[in-house]
């Protein structure tokens, strides 16, 4: 009897573990491990996001003025947009760690400009070519420019861990037997070439894309040594991708033509649009503002318990920081308040940036109470408090009778939010326990995940 009972829990564990773990596999594409798991395309399109490992610089990823800026954060908001997913960002300034991330599951490509070599491309698949770039010697024209490899002696030239500039440097080394010095240091290219600015170091090498941007800031420096002749660079994904490699290739051959080559104009070739964004107090490259506003939305924020980023996330999703900003609706102001609310909290002048936000401040302070009760993890809560400031509570409170009646958990967002969308739907919307009516509640669904999108952004590039 014993051991019919093992035999049958033994035939139960595999029928749950080993079928469904195939089973997912197979309609996923989840590869199961002991940490993580690797997704191709199909797994990434069912989970609904795509992680992409970027670098915080001129050419990554930024934040200007509150926007989410960078050639390649572009590139992947129109990639994740053509794949109908979201963009998940991760910051990585080690090159080995991104590949190692990679490899782990924890991104699914590497955006970044990268050459191709057999270290790399052991255990991944590089796309097609997004473009072609060249690496240069940066020093300052103060310093003395370089005619020839030669004149160098025996100076020393930092370079950026994790990239090829080491080999390249190596093989010129050894090819014309030279004296110089070649060290690898983890930070990033355009610190060290803020080093070579301030006569810390001499020598460093960068990739030409980064020179030419950071060349439109300083006008000593001299970036017109080639190390290398001209390369191609593309992104890189797990070589177990190959559904997702080829979505890649196709999205990248149609924007060959017109859209890369505008961006690369964008980025690097506008030296007065570089300027600006690299050092604006209001950049992250530079400075650690986000608004004009930040005064105020702090001490907004502080009235709210949040943190002071996530408020100007709902600023910057509203208005852009645009107090005369006004909606075909008529909401007005920084947190674009409706002439109705405007009244309500005791705002005369919604042109007037401290009138409006601490308005808008006094109607999200109202909404958090309103769901205090009901939703009480303050985490899920503040989805509900979102999406009420943008549809109404009316809506969401509809949509939370609808999954109360439906037998779903009232205190889970992912739940509520499920029949908020289906308030479209007559079936749901004209269900007697629904008080407000047809509302498109896809759209307050989405609000709830730009603004959290923007938190994450200013919480990894602004310090609070």
């Amino acid at each position: 009897m014993k051991r019919a009972s093992v035999l049958l829990i033994s035939i139960i564990s595999l029928l749950i573990f080993g079928v469904q773990c195939t089973f997912l596999e197979e309609q996923l594409g989840v590869k199961f491990g002991k940490e993580t798991y690797i997704l191709d395309l199909p797994g990434i399109e069912k989970r609904g996001f795509i992680r992409a490992a970027v670098d915080n610089n001129t050419s990554g990823y930024y934040i200007y003025r509150g926007r989410r800026m960078g050639y390649e954060y572009e590139l992947l908001r129109d990639l994740a947009k053509r794949l109908d997913v979201q963009l998940r960002l991760v910051l990585v300034s080690d090159i080995d760690l991104a590949f190692n991330y990679l490899q782990s599951g924890k991104v699914d490509v590497i955006a970044m400009n990268l050459e191709e070599s057999p270290e790399r491309a052991a255990g991944a698949a590089f796309t097609i070519p997004l473009g072609k770039v060249n690496s240069v010697l940066v020093g300052t024209k103060s310093g003395g420019k370089i005619n020839s490899w030669e004149e160098l002696g025996q100076d020393t030239i930092y370079v950026r861990q994790g990239t090829t500039y080491a080999s390249q440097l190596s093989q010129i080394k050894d090819s014309l037997q030279l004296n110089f010095t070649i060290i690898p240091t983890s930070d990033q290219e355009e610190s060290l070439i803020d080093q070579v600015v301030d006569k810390e170091i001499k020598w460093t090498v960068s990739d030409q894309n980064i020179a030419l941007a950071n060349a439109t800031l300083y006008e000593d420096l001299d970036i017109s040594w080639k190390v290398s002749k001209e390369g191609q660079v593309a992104w890189v994904v797990r070589n177990n991708s190959p559904v997702l490699l080829e979505k890649l290739n196709t999205w990248l051959e149609d924007k060959q033509k017109r859209f890369i080559p505008d961006l690369y104009a964008k980025y690097f070739l506008n030296s007065k649009n570089s300027y600006f964004r690299n050092t604006s107090p209001f950049s992250s490259l530079a400075g650690n503002r986000i608004s004009s506003y930040d005064e105020i939305i702090k001490e907004g924020a502080q009235q709210l318990g949040w943190d002071w980023r996530l408020l100007a996330s709902v600023v910057y999703k509203e208005s852009r920081f645009d107090t005369t900003a006004m909606s075909y609706a008529g909401a007005q102001g920084l947190l674009q308040l409706m002439p109705v609310t405007l009244e309500r909290f005791g705002v005369t002048n919604p042109n007037d940036p401290a009138q409006s936000l601490l308005g808008g401040v006094r109607y999200l302070r109202y909404l958090d109470k309103f769901w205090m009760e009901r939703v009480p993890d303050m985490n899920e809560r503040l989805k509900f408090i979102l999406a009420s400031y943008n549809i109404g509570q009316g809506h969401v409170e509809d949509a939370w009778r609808l999954t109360l009646k439906y037998g779903k958990n009232t205190q889970s967002w992912m739940e509520v939010a499920k029949f908020l969308e289906l308030k479209s739907d007559p079936d749901y919307y004209q269900d007697p326990i629904v008080k407000s009516g047809f509302a498109k509640g896809h759209l307050a669904v989405n609000y709830v995940k730009d603004v959290l999108s923007i938190f994450q952004s200013y919480k990894a590039l602004v310090e609070p």
